[in-house]
């Protein structure tokens, strides 16, 4: 055997060891999220910091979300995930941090009393998802836009049964919900009206607490 060929093999034999790694934080996140619910998936930015408006709608939030007898899951990181934490935490509620192996190490927050770390991006998704009746999106960059149009995508092409999915902040939302509304579905019709139900644009966490309060059978 050549030496192109060995390491080919080599690079196989490590993608298919690789299942048992992905398989193993599946049953952990099954096995140690098992008796979360009713969980919300609360998203937004790591560049928060303490103070700043988006901290304080994100602490509020994770407040009323406990008070209100959710669990509130995050990413478990720095910014809006940690003001969210911080809001269940202090509140009594289960506060879940679900972070991620990142080659930049992203430290967990303090905040978390429940918390998994995952090394996939796409194991840590399912657990977003399978755990949650509904998401709260503070403002955020890539990450953020990433969690919110996987969960739309998986409502409309009914892979995951419907659940509300919540903007905070209409002034940071604004001009994503007209692209959307205008260009998306109006000038170009790349989704249906209809497709602009599945989704809410409110400003104050009070507002979107009473959403999911409306909308969920718990």
């Amino acid at each position: 055997m050549n030496e192109k060929q060995y390491l080919i093999d080599d690079l196989n034999m490590h993608e298919s060891w690789r299942i048992f790694r992905i398989i193993s934080e599946l049953v952990d996140g099954f096995e140690t999220l098992a008796d979360i619910y009713p969980a919300v998936s609360v998203f937004g930015s790591a560049r928060s910091v303490e103070g700043d408006p988006v901290y304080q709608m994100g602490r509020e939030v994770g407040r009323l979300l406990a008070k209100a007898g959710f669990s509130v899951i995050t990413g478990g990181g720095p910014g809006a995930m940690e003001a969210a934490s911080r809001g269940a935490y202090e509140a009594n509620g289960k506060s879940i941090g679900l972070c991620i192996e990142l080659p930049r190490e992203q430290a967990a927050n303090p905040y978390t009393n429940i918390r998994i770390s995952f090394r996939y991006f796409f194991v840590r998704k399912v657990m977003f998802v399978k755990y949650a009746v509904a998401y709260v999106i503070l403002p955020g960059g890539f990450g953020t836009l990433d969690e919110v149009f996987e969960a739309l995508t998986l409502i409309q092409t009914h892979r995951i049964k419907p659940f509300p999915v919540i903007m905070l902040d209409k002034s940071y939302w604004r001009d994503l919900n007209s692209w959307l509304r205008k260009t998306v579905a109006g000038k170009t019709g790349m989704i249906s009206p209809e497709d602009l139900e599945l989704f809410y644009v409110v400003d104050d966490p009070h507002e979107a607490v009473s959403v999911i309060k409306k909308t969920v059978i718990v």
